[in-house]
């Protein structure tokens, strides 16, 4: 029944993240915001609640290592999602039509995870009321990166906006869904996205003891690639309706807002530092996360793919990376 539980809080989750998915490009054509803004606030909070609820739950259980494997485990999946889509949709170039403004969301990332590897490694357990100061240092780091980014891509908006959006059907349901439809619409969503999330923590932690796979292997694959079914989907349904800001937006700022979550997790442990408690094979992930960001970087910024294959190859490698990654996890879990 765990197993069966276990499925069924997946199914819920994929099909609640496709209504929030259509919602979000609703939000994001008919106001001011745009693709990037709602994919990177909105859309990316909203699928990352199974996140949430799943690393919450995991440190009220007592199982920190689920925690904080759930969290950069999410973001080692999401990026090897947006590389399998761009492989899938190739002869689009999803990365060479993305706004540069990902830049921003991409290296805020990349900041927060050297944050991570680098708590990892000194395992510092200093608290301030309670709280780790790494956790801390995540947390404000997070808020003023938000800000820049918003401010920028308002700066931008207009711009992109002629540069990049492609034509909206006019025969499309989403066309004729008011505003209002898609804000209730996506909040009711989000909830039940947070319902399942609960259901997954707590099945997965049964999972690891029944398995004897180990929570830290557990938390960073299994229980990690579930609660990022939102964030696939998601992506999936803003390429279908040809937002690809909307899904770039929503894989990236998926990742900066998961680092937000492991500071939350911080919060509640109060027996000090959470990530100073943790196993050390959480390293293996952060520094996975950090190559697979890097790379991701690298094919943004790669304007001039003259072939295919050129174009091509940094997804290929986040395919590679990410699989070596779990490996590597998973034999020293």
């Amino acid at each position: 029944m765990v197993f069966v539980w276990f499925l069924l809080a997946a199914v819920v989750t994929v099909y609640a993240a496709m209504k929030l998915s259509s919602y979000a490009d609703v939000i994001s054509t008919k106001t001011a915001m745009g693709g990037l803004l709602v994919g990177t606030l909105l859309l990316a909070g909203a699928t990352s609640l199974p996140e949430v609820t799943t690393s919450l739950s995991a440190v009220l259980i007592g199982n920190n290592d689920i925690a904080i494997g759930n969290v950069l485990g999410s973001n080692l999946f999401n990026v090897f999602i947006l590389a399998c889509f761009d492989l899938y949709y190739r002869k689009r170039k999803l990365f060479l039509q993305a706004s540069n403004d990902h830049l921003y969301t991409a290296g805020l990332g990349l900041l927060l995870t050297l944050l991570v590897m680098a708590a990892l490694i000194l395992r510092l357990d200093f608290t301030i009321l309670g709280i780790g100061l790494d956790s801390l240092l995540i947390a404000i780091i997070y808020v003023v990166g938000i800000v820049v980014i918003g401010r920028i891509s308002k700066s931008n908006q207009t711009v992109e906006a002629v540069e990049s959006h492609e034509p909206i059907d006019k025969t499309a349901s989403n066309f004729t869904m008011t505003v209002r439809h898609a804000v209730i619409g996506f909040i009711i969503a989000a909830i039940v996205i947070m319902g399942a999330g609960t259901v997954l923590s707590i099945m997965g932690d049964q999972i690891a003891v029944i398995t004897g796979l180990g929570s830290s292997f557990i938390g960073s694959f299994l229980v990690a690639a579930t609660t990022s079914l939102p964030e696939a989907v998601s992506v999936f349904v803003a390429l279908r309706l040809k937002n690809i800001n909307l899904a770039m937006g929503s894989i990236l700022g998926s990742n900066i807002f998961n680092m937000l979550i492991l500071a939350g997790s911080d919060v509640i442990y109060r027996e000090g530092a959470i990530i100073a408690s943790v196993s050390d094979s959480h390293l293996l992930t952060a520094v996975g996360v950090t190559i697979l960001s890097v790379i991701a970087i690298w094919a943004v910024l790669m304007k001039k793919a003259t072939s295919s294959l050129k174009y091509m190859l940094p997804s290929i490698l986040i395919v590679i990376v990410y699989f070596t990654t779990s490996y590597l996890i998973f034999i020293n879990s």
